[in-house]
């Protein structure tokens, strides 16, 4: 009798950890589900963006085809995510150096169609870095689970594997000059 009982007991355990981990991982996928929602949603402004800056500039041709190609490619159904989260730095570095040229057209910055749509990109970029806070709680809080005894037996046993939250690209996180900012 007893014998069942602490094997019942052990079999509960092992349903329990089994059981979190699971909904973890799965709190991970739903996070950074949410994060592709944000994206497409930046994804449909870029082409407004662009007709608009086209209508009152001369910009270079080439950044804002470098753009297009870039939707484009992040909009396509076979692309992994982490191909998906390189595609979206790329994009956004595009998109803000487009936003920081738009200085040099005045008229283009007192219009209201740019206005608006500069204030729904801010935030659009606002979403995507709360669902990115998200989805790294969610990746942090997963990784402790399969990282920390007992979790990291049954994690092991059953092939869990860490996932790697999402970093600032390098690029991002050197100090920006104002200096550089208004001397382009």
């Amino acid at each position: 009798m007893a014998a069942i009982i602490i094997i019942g007991a052990l079999l509960l355990i092992c349903i329990f950890f089994y059981n979190s981990i699971v909904g973890k991982k799965n709190q991970v996928t739903n996070a950074f589900s949410a994060i592709d929602v944000m994206l497409k949603k930046r994804f449909d402004l870029i082409p407004n963006l662009i007709e608009v800056v086209k209508q009152y500039t001369n910009y270079e041709q080439e950044t804002l085809s470098k753009i297009v190609e870039l939707r484009a490619k992040a909009m396509s159904e076979n692309i992994s995510d982490a191909e998906k989260t390189s595609i979206d730095a790329q994009l956004g570095n595009s998109v803000k150096g487009l936003m920081v040229n738009v200085e040099h057209y005045p008229d283009l910055k007192a219009n209201t169609n740019f206005i608006n749509l500069q204030s729904t990109w801010t935030e659009s970029e606002e979403q995507i870095a709360a669902a990115r806070r998200t989805y790294n709680s969610a990746v942090t809080d997963y990784n402790n689970e399969i990282m920390m005894f007992p979790g990291s037996l049954f994690a092991s046993m059953l092939n869990f594997q860490p996932i790697t939250v999402l970093a600032t690209a390098e690029e991002e996180r050197k100090n920006i000059s104002a200096k550089e900012l208004f001397n382009n």
